[in-house]
């Protein structure tokens, strides 16, 4: 979960994500949920943005659990305008318990989850255990490897 646009005062991106989570739980049992994390944006939204992460227990297959999370994102006043831009509130799937999943418009594990630190930090405090069933690899691990320093490329010579 993640916010980086205020939808009023009184609901700072912080709040949405805490609301959004609450929302979450009622179609199902919240086994870990893990601390605000705050990160840089990724594409052209210059705001910084609020993460979360948790684990639910649920009995929605993932089809209907998209369609769920989206009626939470729409009534926490997420509006789909600009990829990438500035938003009230991103739920999104990342990983399930079944392992795969492809449908229409749902792909687990998520695509890009992989290459992004501020998925990788929140997942690795509630589940850094769950291995990615493409790679075989735990979440503790692809966070590793993000992390760790790439030696500078040479140029020229």
């Amino acid at each position: 979960m993640g916010s980086n646009r205020a939808l009023s005062a009184r609901l700072s991106p912080a709040r949405l994500v805490e609301a959004a989570a609450g929302e979450i739980a009622a179609h199902g049992r919240v086994l870990a949920r893990s601390p605000l994390v705050v990160t840089d944006p990724v594409g052209p939204s210059l705001r910084r943005y609020v993460n979360a992460a948790l684990v639910l227990e649920s009995l929605l297959p993932p089809q209907a659990m998209l369609a769920a999370l989206q009626r939470i994102e729409s009534a926490l006043g997420r509006r789909r305008q600009r990829r990438w831009g500035a938003r009230t509130v991103d739920i999104d799937i990342i990983l399930w318990s079944g392992g795969l999943w492809q449908g229409k418009a749902l792909t687990i594990p998520h695509p890009a989850f992989r290459g992004r630190d501020f998925v990788l930090t929140p997942l690795a405090a509630v589940a850094p255990a769950w291995r990615d069933p493409l790679t075989g690899r735990s979440v503790r691990h692809l966070r590793h490897r993000l992390r760790k320093p790439r030696p500078k490329s040479r140029q020229g010579g």
